[in-house]
């Protein structure tokens, strides 16, 4: 079948789903194309939005008229002002959001906007004279006269704990294949970056009497220049623990096991964001490290232990997490992992981050060899 719209997104991540709203805004007739729709604004990592590096580009997509600050408003579970004691210049917002509520936000904005979604994988672009005219995947045809590529960690996409590797883009999700064939026709230069995760634990099995309370704002603050437009769920706390010497002692005596130091991996990361057997190879001198415990959701039993990312084997994996203060008894819903994928160099890119030579195919978020939301 052939469809024909305006402007035609391919992914529906933080990028996909700001390109397809401001396009939208614009009067544009737009669909999004992406692997599952009911998967559409997922947070693929920690489900939090902010913070030092981040809130001001968040602030940013709002003050431009785009929506993660008002998804995170109506999904925030936790809201604090970072580096309170310091100067108002290096201060910043960070909301630990709902997972669910967050996704829930997004999906019901792009129905409120008209987008038009398509459960679909595009394989390739078909161009006359360098410009695409449109998207094939191996049903459909898609017809526009722009479009915006933003695959995040899914293309040709790679899942690695310890020795083993199978294909993905997310764990059990599976990859987005043969656009990297376009590109290389194209002579668009390819690379490779990795990325990681921490085990989630069941919130049941954590001892939060031996963990340091971690609460919120007193004060009702938002991210979203929007203010109290956007209402709050309910509010719940972080917690912290620590890694000790015990828990080193086991990823050192292991080190070789991880995906990251075992040679499986060739990409390097995007930004400076450790995994724990870096931390402990890196920073040896240091006894312990922190750890931010964070709930995923209000009724979710999963919790983000932030700070341990890994791909070390599962049995080491549940080795170090039990020598951990409150984790004595954690049961893992679901083993850490490292993610490699491809993304294009950003010196094929014009300034409007369209491709050099394809004018009217515009590429945005972690395909560009960014973390992610820095260019959604």
């Amino acid at each position: 079948m052939k469809y024909i719209f305006d402007l035609i997104v391919i992914g529906g991540g933080h990028a996909g789903v700001e390109a397809a709203l401001v396009a939208k805004r614009m009067g544009l007739e737009v669909a999004l194309i992406t692997l599952d729709k009911t998967k559409i604004g997922r947070m693929s990592c920690n489900p939090a939005i902010g913070g030092i590096g981040k809130s001001h580009l968040t602030k940013e997509i709002d003050a431009l008229g785009g929506y993660m600050a008002e998804a995170t408003d109506i999904s925030g579970i936790q809201f604090k002002t970072l580096n309170k004691k310091k100067g108002p210049a290096v201060q910043a917002t960070r909301a630990q959001t709902d997972k669910n509520l967050y996704e829930k936000a997004i999906q019901e904005k792009l129905k409120k906007e008209k987008i038009h979604i398509y459960d679909d994988e595009i394989k390739d672009f078909h161009t006359e004279k360098n410009i695409v005219e449109k998207a094939v995947s191996e049903k459909n045809e898609y017809k526009a006269k722009a479009f915006v590529l933003t695959t995040g960690t899914f293309l040709n996409g790679s899942i690695l704990i310890g020795h083993t590797k199978q294909e993905g883009g997310r764990i059990d999700e599976k990859k987005s294949t043969g656009l990297e064939k376009f590109f290389k026709k194209n002579k668009l230069q390819l690379g490779r970056l990795k990325t990681g995760t921490p085990p989630r634990l069941s919130s049941k099995t954590i001892n939060y009497s031996l963990l340091e309370t971690q609460p919120g704002e007193e004060k009702e603050i938002y991210m979203s220049f929007l203010g109290a437009k956007n209402k709050h769920p309910k509010q719940t706390n972080c917690h912290i623990t620590q890694t000790n010497e015990h828990t080193h002692k086991i990823i050192q005596e292991n080190i070789k096991k991880s995906a990251m130091y075992s040679g499986l991996i060739s990409g390097v990361g995007p930004r400076y964001c450790p995994s724990i057997e870096d931390k402990i190879v890196r920073f040896a001198e240091k006894k312990h490290h922190q750890i931010f415990v964070e709930p995923e959701g209000l009724d979710s039993d999963w919790v983000y232990p932030n700070g341990i990312s890994t791909s070390l084997p599962k049995e080491v994996q549940e080795e170090y997490i039990h020598s951990i203060k409150g984790f004595e008894d954690a049961k893992i819903l679901q083993f850490g992992y490292a993610v490699e994928y491809d993304y294009i160099d950003p010196r094929n890119l014009q300034k409007t981050l369209a491709t050099k030579k394809n004018p009217n195919l515009f590429l945005a978020g972690q395909i560009n060899g960014t973390t992610g939301y820095e260019e959604a």
